[in-house]
C-alpha cells in the first residue's frame, strides 16, 4: 500500500479550513495477491471474516473527485483492493479497517466497483470507527439501487436510511462522506445521497472499507481530507467531555518522545496541560493500581490506562461532582466504562502521546 501525506489548500463542502491535512491511500505499489499491511480484517455481525487482497483490474484513467465517474480508457489494469470471499451469511459485514490516523472532522472519497454477488451486491466505507461493533457505515447497493447510512452501536445495527439511486454492478463509482462535529453528509457520484444527518454517537475514529454477505467488490484510490487532531489524548478528552458535560475536570497523563516524564497530555482545563504528574499519578502508573480520594467539593478517581496489549501507557484522572450517598465503589463503577472505552482506542504509548 502506498500512503501519501501532505498539506492541501482544499475546502470540504465549505467545512474544512485551508491547510487541512490529506491522506491518500492507494495500492498501486503492491503485487497481485498481496494483503495490504496497516489494516485489520474485522467482521461485524456474523459469518466468516472477509478475504481482502490485491487484484488487477481495469480502472478509468481519470476518476473524477468532484462528480460522476467518467468512462475513460479502461484498458489499464492496475492493483486495487478487493474483498473476494463469497460467504452468503446474512448480516455478515466484512470490514478492512485502516490502523492509521484517528479522524474527527473529515471528508473521505473512495472509488469502488461492485463486481458480483448472489444474495447481496453491497460495498462502502466505515468511518469514525472505534471497532467493528461501533462505527458509522455508508454503502451502495447494486441489487436494490440505493445508497444507505446506518451505524453499529455495541454490535447492534440501526435501521438504514437513504434514497434510491442508480448503482450499477461492474462499473466504478465514487462515494464521499463528510463529517463536521455531529453533522454528516454523504454523496454518491457527485450527487447528494440523502439529507444531512445529525448524530452524536461517534465524534472520532478510524476509517475503512466494507462489503456485505457474498458481495465481491474492489476499491481504488481513497482520499481523506481532515482537520488534524492535536493528539489522540486531546481527542479522547474532548469526546468524553462531550459525552459527560457535567464532569468537573478530566486529565490524561502519559509520556512523549520529547518529554519522557509522566505529565498531563490533555485536560478539560487548559492550564493543566503540561503539568508534571504528582506522587499519586506516578504510583498509579508504576503499580498499575487505581486510587480514590475526595474533598468537600469533588471526588477524584485515578486509574491506569492500558493499550490493546494490556501494557500501562498512561493514567486518567476524573474529577467528579459529589452527591449524597456516593461511595468509592459507585464512583469507580461510574467511570470504569469510560476507561474501557478509552483503552479500546489506544494502540500504543506513542499513539497516545505523540
Amino acid at each position: 500500500m502506498h500512503l501519501r501525506s501532505l498539506v492541501a489548500a482544499w475546502t470540504c463542502l465549505g467545512w474544512l479550513s485551508l491547510s487541512a491535512a490529506e491522506r491518500v491511500i492507494d495500492f498501486s505499489s503492491l503485487k497481485e495477491g498481496d494483503v495490504p499491511t496497516g489494516f485489520r480484517p474485522l467482521i461485524a455481525g456474523s459469518g466468516k471474516p472477509g478475504d481482502w487482497k490485491v487484484v488487477l483490474d481495469s480502472v478509468p484513467s481519470k476518476l473524477s473527485l468532484g462528480g460522476a465517474v467518467g468512462t475513460a480508457d479502461r484498458s489499464q489494469r492496475i492493483p486495487v483492493l478487493s474483498q473476494v470471499s463469497r460467504d452468503p451469511t446474512d448480516e455478515r459485514f466484512p470490514i478492512f479497517l485502516w490502523d492509521g490516523d484517528v479522524f474527527g472532522d473529515l471528508t473521505m472519497k473512495v472509488h469502488f466497483k461492485i463486481v458480483t454477488g448472489g444474495s447481496e451486491q453491497i460495498a462502502g466505507v466505515v468511518f469514525r470507527a472505534k471497532d467493528e461493533r461501533n462505527c458509522y457505515v455508508a454503502r451502495a447497493n447494486a441489487i436494490d439501487g440505493n445508497v444507505r447510512f446506518y451505524k453499529f452501536v455495541n454490535g447492534e445495527r440501526t435501521a438504514p436510511i437513504g434514497n434510491s439511486m442508480p448503482v450499477t454492478k461492474g462499473e466504478w463509482h465514487e462515494l464521499s462522506v463528510s463529517c463536521r462535529g455531529t453533522r454528516i453528509q454523504i454523496r454518491f457520484d457527485g450527487k447528494e445521497a440523502m439529507p444531512e444527518i445529525t448524530d452524536n454517537s461517534f465524534l472520532i475514529g478510524k476509517v475503512g472499507f466494507m462489503t456485505k454477505s457474498d458481495s465481491v467488490a474492489s476499491f481504488s484510490d481513497a482520499v481523506i481530507q481532515f482537520q488534524p487532531l492535536e493528539s489522540l489524548a486531546d481527542a479522547l478528552v474532548q469526546d468524553l467531555i462531550h459525552r459527560q458535560p457535567r464532569m468537573m475536570n478530566l486529565r490524561i497523563y502519559g509520556k512523549t518522545t520529547a518529554r519522557p516524564e509522566l505529565h498531563v497530555l490533555a485536560a478539560r482545563l487548559a492550564p493543566d496541560v503540561g503539568l508534571v504528574a504528582e506522587e499519586t499519578e506516578q504510583k498509579v502508573f508504576s503499580e498499575n493500581q487505581g486510587y480514590f480520594s475526595k474533598t468537600q467539593f469533588e471526588n477524584r478517581v485515578t486509574l491506569p490506562l492500558h493499550d490493546r496489549n494490556g501494557e500501562t501507557v498512561g493514567v486518567v484522572k476524573f474529577f467528579l461532582k459529589p452527591f449524597a450517598g456516593q461511595t468509592e465503589g459507585n464512583a469507580i463503577a461510574r467511570v470504569l466504562p469510560l476507561v474501557r472505552d478509552l483503552e479500546g482506542r489506544i494502540g500504543s504509548a506513542v499513539e497516545l502521546g505523540d
